[in-house]
């Protein structure tokens, strides 16, 4: 087998496969350089690859560097998380095909941040597919499929931790079917396609114009990975943890500081308000609101308004 993958939802999966057949080569995204010194951070998935004793490869743009994969012939390709699209040749080339594993219930949620979608939208289960690759994105035939419930109080960062362990899980269980013949193989329904696009900074920006939900799930939706933030008195906000304040209704501007609760900072939105518990203020550490509190003048923070003439750009 070859593998491709890079974050650390990719490691269970390559762990699996290393212990139950032969990985004779891993794909990864190149290194990146990090912090003010530049140093090179490798991905989690080459961290894996090379405990192992196993090539790894990490072209820039797969679709014109794949000559070396195709050398190495494998029986069966299978993705993860990788990050580039797969092109044709390495698609066509293993005789047990190109099969990914994918942290939706396709055709739900195609795309690249499927985990804070889900939790993002507000949704009530999501899961793990596998399933065969073509050339376009997430569109390929599924194989098997494993559902999760997902509760109230789960952050991406749990949704994260639970698929790792179910994708693992069901591609070990999927593997010998594909193997002997028997295995699904079911064309997804184009209609009921949803989509799951890159996080980018502007969907990190609060807007306290959504309702005291909307806020909430987008708020676990981002924890811990990349945060959610808003902006007061000029500073970033990066904000953790709320909770929803149900028929708490006030007339103040949405985004305005309308009260100080005991373990945070009340804030009005669409609908009712959202207490903020868990914050980190731009120069300072990550805190419980109650700590932070401890720190300022609560009766100046009343009346301040979140985003007030920001436009999202910094």
């Amino acid at each position: 087998m070859v593998f491709m993958g890079t974050p650390e939802f990719s490691v269970p999966v390559l762990e699996g496969l290393i212990e139950n057949y032969d990985v004779i080569g891993v794909v990864t995204q190149p290194d990146k350089e990090v912090g003010r010194n530049h140093e090179i951070k490798f991905s989690p998935v080459k961290e894996v690859a090379l405990k192992n004793d196993i090539r790894v490869y990490q072209p820039v743009k797969i679709r014109l560097d794949y000559d070396d994969i195709v050398k190495l012939n494998p029986d069966m390709i299978v993705t993860c998380a990788y990050g580039q699209i797969i092109p044709k040749v390495l698609l066509d080339l293993p005789k047990y095909g190109c099969i990914n594993v994918h942290a939706s219930l396709l055709p739900k949620l195609r795309g690249g941040a499927p985990l804070h979608r889900c939790v993002i939208n507000g949704d009530s289960k999501t899961g793990v597919t596998i399933m065969y690759m073509d050339e376009h994105m997430d569109t390929g035939d599924i194989i098997s499929k494993k559902e999760m419930l997902i509760d109230i109080n789960d952050t991406v960062g749990d949704i994260h931790d639970k698929l790792m362990v179910i994708g693992k899980e069901l591609l070990l269980e999927t593997i010998p079917s594909i193997i002997e013949g028997t295995n699904d193989r079911i064309k997804q329904n184009d209609d009921e396609a949803t989509y799951a696009p890159v996080i980018k900074r502007e969907d990190e920006l609060i807007d306290f114009n959504k309702t005291s939900l909307e806020i909430y799930n987008q708020i676990r939706g981002l924890n811990p990975f990349p945060v959610s933030y808003a902006m007061l008195d000029g500073k970033v906000v990066k904000i953790y943890k709320a909770i929803v304040k149900d028929n708490v209704y006030t007339s103040k501007k949405n985004g305005e500081i309308v009260r100080i609760h005991k373990d945070g900072i009340g804030v009005s939105t669409k609908d009712s308000e959202i207490v903020l518990t868990e914050i980190k203020v731009e120069g300072k550490k990550k805190m419980k609101c109650k700590d932070y509190l401890n720190g300022v003048n609560k009766e100046e923070l009343i009346g301040k308004v979140f985003n007030e003439e920001y436009d999202g750009k910094e």
